[in-house]
């Protein structure tokens, strides 16, 4: 049944930790600027998305579609991962230094944006300061294998433990570069566009300046907490000193947020997940 379904990981996994953290809100955006620096995955962005003209909108999609592999049920996620295996295996692209076309589902450019995107989940939570052992630093490496299978990877050529995925990276470096499409969209990820009920004009013909400028540090943020070798590649400094500007920065975002009340920080998936768990375990859900 459904109702008692806890989807392709549940109570006891990694993930469902690592993503009860609200300070994956900047790992995501950490995550895209990884992601920009992939030449080929950029050019498929860029010439198949509306990212420009509906950033919130493609944001939300995106976010929603992570919240149902990691607290929908398993029918939720499996049919999730059918809808964008369907969509991308329609979308081509072009290679802008060497003209050939290729398919926007080549395991190679999946496997990219999937670890740059767990590895972001994983390392800004931990700057963040979410206590993981090793083995559980593993283990969500391992658990989202998973995930990798529902766009079409095998999960045995994903990366599935953290000496993999820093061996992945150490691979995949000398394809990655600064090209003029990741450097606009490095610039638009750093200033959208903000949604209309956040940039209404107030008296006096003043726009809101504070979500554009708590955006504004949100995303210096991101930025700080890429690896070394990418925030060189975006033309900045690897220095340490940065690596822990970011540490400090994160882990006070994190405070902040643990003061909200846990309701505006949980999504409708989520909730029902947690629903769902108290009835299957007997265990009052989390408040």
């Amino acid at each position: 049944m459904d109702s008692d379904d806890l989807g392709l990981f549940g109570p006891g996994s990694v993930t469902w930790k690592v993503h009860a953290e609200p300070i994956l809100i900047v790992a995501g955006l950490r995550s895209l600027y990884l992601q920009a620096l992939h030449p080929r995955a950029m050019a498929g962005v860029a010439q198949n998305s509306n990212y420009r003209t509906d950033a919130w909108g493609r944001l939300v999609r995106t976010a929603t579609y992570v919240a149902t592999t990691v607290y929908g049920t398993t029918a939720e996620a499996e049919e999730a991962g059918r809808r964008l295996r369907r969509l991308h295996a329609r979308l081509r692209a072009t290679d802008p230094a060497t003209g050939e076309q290729f398919r926007i589902d080549d395991p190679d450019l999946l496997r990219w944006v999937h670890v740059a995107e767990v590895e972001s989940f994983l390392d800004t939570a931990r700057r963040a300061g979410l206590p993981l052992t090793p083995a559980e630093v593993d283990g969500y490496y391992t658990e989202q294998r998973r995930a990798a299978a529902l766009v079409g990877l095998d999960p045995a050529d994903v990366p599935g433990t953290a000496a993999e995925v820093a061996d992945y990276y150490r691979a995949v470096q000398p394809e990655l570069r600064m090209t003029r499409e990741a450097a606009e969209t490095a610039l638009f990820l750093t200033a959208p566009p903000l949604p209309w009920n956040l940039s209404l004009p107030v008296r006096l013909g003043v726009t809101l300046g504070p979500p554009r400028w708590a955006y504004f540090g949100i995303a210096g943020t991101a930025l700080a907490l890429l690896p070394a070798w990418a925030r060189r590649l975006y033309g900045g400094l690897g220095l340490p000193t940065t690596a822990l500007s970011a540490d400090l920065t994160v882990r006070g975002l994190r405070l902040a947020l643990a003061a909200l009340p846990q309701r505006w920080l949980e999504g409708p998936l989520q909730q029902a997940a947690m629903e769902r768990a108290a009835r299957v375990t007997g265990a009052p859900p989390a408040s």
